[in-house]
């Protein structure tokens, strides 16, 4: 019998060491390294593989570049998040909160694909469950095969005598590999399954799509080193109080990574959002201070949102500063522009500020929308109706300019707004564009107050 061998693994970044540490020396964080036991026979690792390819070495020259091949789904919410389609060999790790809806979203997808041999694998479902799913979804496809199975072993199998054109694997976590001796979902079992998928993806070119689950933390379960050995991270995210849920990209090694998807749960699955700005602004009749909306981008995607903020006097000793959806920091340094430059005095006054809808939003051209919601809310005056703002705030008070502005004012205009407030630095690549909505330029922080109030 061979000598069970054993090591300790760091839970947060997944280094091995052989005797236990209080301090990772790779990420540093205390108390994180766990025993496994770990007893993994080389000789066996390929086995249920395809044959590998020959690799040599070869000059940069005599490579021959090619537009990677992709699977263009019904979707175009996930298309777009994945940068034009599924990429073939490409390995996905998806991860998000449990009943967000990603299994349903992937089921979905793999169902419409009616051209493409699917093999979606299942951990933690029977067939029954995934059946019911099916059924409720309302999409039928002959090309679908499903499989419950944990051990690779009996994965790599089938998958030889299927030969998928895309696997689905739900969920990574509930996977275990005969080679290593340690429990489904600790860190060795995590990294040795989603290795011998990645090798599968890249000797074979089939795609393969990974279903993770998320920690209390909202960090994605298991080793970082997860998320380095896939192509592309997507997170899946949502407020359950929500019908609505956002698809957003973390790594793309093909595509860009501030690209946004955005769904709707229906009783029929998941319905992507053509026209999302719809969304994010709350439809009222009455004008109410404290309201502005702003025109955003989200990767190559215009969104109008609705930025609400409160002002109120403060009764205890130090007012609050309360942020949903936007950086705490960034608000502290719009309010230190309104009292230096402004004459604004906010240090006695509570703040609320939040983004509607729940979106979380780092496009700077927010401040523009942010400072006057506060003013407003300042002054208990109502903004003009029909209004929207795109601008950056500089120390100094300055308007700043902000990228693809035409795509602002043209969403603005689509959605029915009368007027939109830019920087006057951004005129310079207007003046031969014609747009049906008034574009108010602005320099200064006190031209706005002075053309508002």
């Amino acid at each position: 019998m061979s000598k069970i061998k054993t090591a300790f693994f760091c839970n947060n970044c997944g280094h091995e060491s052989m005797k236990w540490l209080g301090k990772c020396p790779s990420c540093e964080q205390w108390n994180t390294f766990v025993e496994e036991v770990i007893t993994k026979d080389d000789r066996l690792v390929n086995r249920d593989l395809p044959d590998r390819k020959e690799n040599k070495t070869l000059s940069l020259s005599d490579v021959i570049s090619a537009e990677e091949k992709r699977i263009v789904t019904e979707d175009a919410e996930l298309n777009r998040v994945l940068g034009g389609g599924i990429v073939s060999g490409s390995i996905v790790l998806v991860a998000g909160e449990p009943g967000i809806g990603k299994s349903t979203l992937f089921l979905q997808n793999a169902l419409s694909l009616q051209a493409i041999t699917t093999l979606y694998i299942s951990g933690e479902e029977s067939e029954q469950q995934i059946k019911m799913r099916a059924d409720r979804l309302r999409i039928s496809n002959d090309n679908f095969y499903l499989l419950t199975e944990t051990s690779t072993q009996t994965i790599f199998q089938e998958i030889k005598k299927l030969q998928p054109e895309l696997v689905i694997v739900d969920s990574i976590q509930t996977l275990q590999s005969p080679y290593i001796e340690s429990s489904p979902g600790s860190v060795s079992q995590i990294r040795e399954c989603a290795s011998e998928f990645q090798r599968f993806a890249k000797q074979t070119g089939t795609p393969v799509f990974l279903i993770g689950h998320i920690t209390k933390e909202g960090s994605i379960a298991g080793p970082k080193i997860l998320e380095h050995m896939v192509d592309t991270v997507l997170q899946f995210e949502g407020d359950h109080h929500y019908a609505y849920r956002i698809l957003r990209t973390l790594k793309n090694r093909f595509g860009s990574t501030a690209e946004l998807g955005i769904y709707e749960m229906t009783a029929s699955g998941m319905r992507g959002v053509s026209n999302p700005s719809e969304l994010f602004l709350t439809q009222k009749e009455e004008r109410l201070s404290g309201t502005a909306i702003a025109a955003t981008m989200e990767g190559m995607r215009p969104l109008l949102i609705e930025v609400q903020a409160l002002v109120t006097p403060s009764v205890y000793g130090t007012p609050q500063r309360t942020v949903s959806g936007l950086d705490l920091r960034r608000l502290q340094l719009l309010l230190a522009v309104l009292e230096k430059r402004g004459g604004f005095h906010f240090g006695m006054k509570d703040v609320f500020l939040n983004i509607a809808g729940g979106l979380k939003v780092e496009d700077p051209s927010i401040d523009l929308a942010v400072l006057c919601a506060l003013l407003s809310s300042y002054e208990d005056a109502p903004l003009p109706m029909h209004s929207c703002f795109a601008g950056e705030v500089g120390l100094s008070g300055e308007i700043r300019a902000v990228n693809r502005i035409e795509q602002r004012i043209s969403e603005a205009e689509k959605l029915g707004f009368a007027k939109i407030f830019v920087s006057k630095y951004n005129l310079k690549g207007l003046k031969n564009q014609k747009f049906n909505i008034e574009v108010v330029s602005v320099g200064r922080v006190e031209e706005v107050y002075q053309y508002l109030f």
